[in-house]
Parts: structure tokens; C-alpha cells; sequence
């Protein structure tokens, strides 16, 4: 793939799509390109995370439990898988592995500070997003409260 069509992959992520031109431009010219075959490990659940994949081509089984049960989930091009990883140090909440000869993009959350912290405009529509999502969240965790007092009540 050319920068341009890195640029246009990336843009089609909800979150991603939010940053400016130039700014994708940076992320996508910094971004790692790797190719796995069937089985690698792409990450291990509680692996410290320092940015996201983006899957390219493939597909990627993800799996709560290292036990040999079938996957949680099969993702395919288009997945971005650890968002939050873009912005924080967490712990992989899953194992990761490619099911079939996969090409993923790297997305490193250095470079995306160091990019937002060069666009205050991308950055800013990112932290709205975010802000907003957490919104939604605590509107879901409130209705769950309430039912869940409702049935204590009961």
C-alpha cells in the first residue's frame, strides 16, 4: 500500500477519522507494518500494551483464555484492536493470534502523542469523542444501577 492508501485505511476508523490530514499523514508514515503467518502471536492477555494494530489483510482470532477453546472472536481487516492502548499503558485484555497469513499496521502510542501534541485541533476532536463516549457509559452504568436497585427492592 502507498502512504495515501495507509491514510485513507486509517481514516476509516471513527475515532481516527476525527484527526486533521496532516496529522494522519504523520501516524500513517510512522506506522509499522508487519506480516504474520497463521498462528503467530500477535499480543498475550495481560501483556502491557504501547499502541494498536490495525488489521490490514487476514484475520485475527481473539481469545479471552490461553486453554485451546475455540476463539471469543474473529476480527478482519478493518479492526482496530486496542484503541485505548493509542492513548494509555494498559494490559491486553486478550490474546491475539492470525488465523491465516495477516498484514497489520502498528500504531504507536508515542507517535500519537507526540502527533496530537503537534495538533491541538486533532487532539481536541479526539478528547471530545472520547469524552463523549464516557458519557454514554456512565448513562449505561446508571441504568444498570437503577434495574439493579429496582431488583434489590423487589
Amino acid at each position: 500500500m502507498t502512504l495515501n492508501d495507509d491514510i485513507a485505511f486509517l481514516a476509516r476508523q471513527p475515532l481516527l477519522s476525527l484527526m486533521e490530514r496532516d496529522a494522519l499523514r504523520l501516524v500513517a508514515f510512522a506506522a509499522e507494518n508487519r506480516i504474520l503467518r497463521a498462528g503467530d502471536v500477535l499480543f498475550r492477555r495481560d501483556d502491557m500494551s504501547d499502541g494498536a494494530f490495525l488489521v490490514v489483510t487476514g484475520a485475527v482470532a481473539l481469545m479471552n483464555k490461553d486453554d485451546g477453546q475455540p476463539a471469543d472472536e474473529v476480527v478482519g481487516p478493518g479492526a482496530l484492536l486496542g484503541e485505548l492502548a493509542l492513548f494509555a499503558a494498559v494490559k491486553r485484555p486478550v490474546t491475539a493470534i492470525a488465523r491465516e497469513p495477516t498484514q497489520v499496521m502498528k500504531l504507536s502510542r508515542s507517535v500519537m502523542r507526540r502527533v496530537l501534541g503537534e495538533s491541538p485541533q486533532s487532539a481536541q476532536a479526539i478528547a471530545a469523542a472520547i469524552g463523549e463516549r464516557l458519557q454514554g457509559f456512565v448513562s449505561e452504568l446508571s441504568q444498570v444501577h437503577e434495574a439493579l436497585t429496582a431488583i434489590d427492592r423487589s
